[in-house]
């Protein structure tokens, strides 16, 4: 018999573990932080740099409703800037500031370093070479997601 597991059966468990990982590390964050929407486009426009709200919406999969209340949270604390779009006036363009920066350089420190202690703590060093050579087939499986 195959001992291979079936895609759905290493779906599940893949799920569950990036799942339980994501959790965790968005709970080690004070009372007060972001949320999950935010540092999401913080970490996008950091990333892709500034566009439209719109533009946001889409990418994030949310509705511009939700997008222009997230935008406005964020705004409010000064952790992005808009602007008009020189190309287009009527537009606006969202960006990141130096503070948002500095906030979302912050978070991913103090997420990276627990994880860190975790792999180097939980796992051998034969164990982080496995993980380690996994990380493209990772990769290669949230592209297609």
């Amino acid at each position: 018999m195959d001992s291979t597991p079936f895609p759905a059966d290493l779906a599940a468990a893949l799920r569950l573990a990036v799942g339980r990982i994501a959790r965790s590390l968005r709970q080690a964050h004070a009372v007060g932080d972001q949320t999950l929407s935010e540092v999401s486009v913080l970490s996008r426009l950091d990333r892709d740099g500034a566009m439209s709200p719109s533009v946001l919406a889409a990418l994030e999969r949310v509705r511009p409703q939700a997008m222009a209340a997230t935008l406005a949270g964020l705004e409010e604390r000064g952790l992005v800037d808009r602007r008009p779009d020189a190309a287009d006036g009527r537009r606006q363009l969202i960006s990141l500031t130096e503070q948002g920066l500095h906030i979302l350089t912050d978070r991913r420190s103090a997420s990276l370093h627990r994880l860190a202690e975790a792999v180097g703590h939980t796992l051998t060093p034969a164990e982080q070479q496995q993980l380690l050579e996994a990380m493209p087939l990772l990769e290669r499986v949230a592209e297609q997601l």
